[in-house]
């Protein structure tokens, strides 16, 4: 099938560098020469390398820490593309962070993920390309065409590998529970739930209660990210003392920021699987601490964006590859 701009162009900022690479290792292209200047006034300077008039361009920038100058370099980058004429931009946003801030659940706070929606948009981007959202309705934050991937496939597909004699999917809150249930029918097991209330606007959540059953079971904790790991340890405690053999996590978004990789260095939890969406630096490459890679999946879509062809179809064609 024929898309319609000729030139695929892929372009990496900086938050993902590897990941960039290995996209375009898949697509077997090399990454768009973009120079990224950082002046001492902490000014970011794109200067794009080559001419991409009317080219079908990706720019591929996760909302990692430093998550404000990565999101900042992002529009940048986007507003650069749109003064040298490219013919469509796509924003390729691995971890869209501030996805959390989503509605109004306090009396004058702010829905920043609506903010940074209308920004890409208003920067010149024509249609953004995600991996798993905190929640569904970021989707219709914005104006243009979304195409959100999940990376739980493959995530699934690991655990489907080690053949758990008695897994049990734990939704460590009631609102992931979707995506628990999802994962449970994935890898043919069980699900239980976490009751869980957050306490206030500080990093902490008070756990309540335990809906279902763990006892003998190996319990696989699923979610979207771990940040601080603080709900996940909890989690983990919780099915320790309910009974649970083994406790393994299932996430995509490795942010562990703060006191995250000594939460899990200390836990019951066995093995923490999540997605390269987010670097992770190798002082937080603990042995607890597996690597998968989404950049066969975002490749693939990248190419079926590029040619008009569906973009569901790309989990069966990307792979998985295991970084460690």
């Amino acid at each position: 099938m024929s898309g319609l701009y000729d030139q695929l162009t892929i372009f990496g900022g900086s938050s993902n560098p590897e990941l960039t690479r290995e996209v375009c290792a898949y697509i077997d292209i090399p990454p768009g020469r973009l120079e990224i200047i950082k002046f001492s006034n902490e000014n970011i300077f794109p200067r794009i390398g080559e001419s991409v008039r009317e080219n079908d361009v990706f720019v591929i920038q996760s909302f990692s820490s430093p998550i404000n100058e990565n999101i900042m370099e992002l529009l940048i980058i986007i507003d650069a593309l749109k003064r040298a004429s490219a013919g469509r931009i796509t924003a390729v946003i691995p971890y869209y962070g501030y996805g959390r801030t989503d509605k109004k659940d306090q009396p004058r706070v702010p829905i920043t993920a609506r903010l940074i929606a209308d920004m890409i948009t208003v920067a010149g981007a024509n249609r953004v390309l995600t991996v798993d959202l905190h929640a569904g309705q970021i989707q219709g934050f914005f104006n243009i065409p979304v195409d959100e991937m999940t990376a739980m496939p493959i995530i699934a597909r690991h655990f489907r590998d080690k053949r758990l004699p008695r897994p049990v999917v734990v939704s460590p809150d009631l609102g992931n529970t979707k995506r628990a249930r999802n994962f449970a029918e994935s890898i043919d097991a069980s699900l239980a739930i976490i009751e869980k209330r957050r306490v206030g606007n500080v990093d902490a959540t008070e756990t309540l209660n335990l809906i279902g059953s763990v006892e003998g079971s190996q319990a696989v904790l699923v979610d979207d990210e771990i940040d601080t790991a603080g709900s996940i340890t909890q989690a983990a405690q919780v099915c320790v003392e309910h009974g649970a053999t083994e406790i393994y996590a299932a996430c995509t978004h490795a942010v562990l920021s703060g006191p995250a990789i000594e939460r899990l260095a200390r836990s019951a939890i066995r093995e923490v699987v999540v997605t390269n969406t987010v670097p992770v630096p190798p002082q937080k490459m603990i042995d607890k601490v597996r690597v998968l890679s989404v950049g066969s999946l975002l490749g693939e879509s990248i190419q079926r964006i590029h040619t008009g062809a569906s973009v569901s179809l790309a989990y069966r064609s990307g792979g998985t590859t295991s970084l460690r």
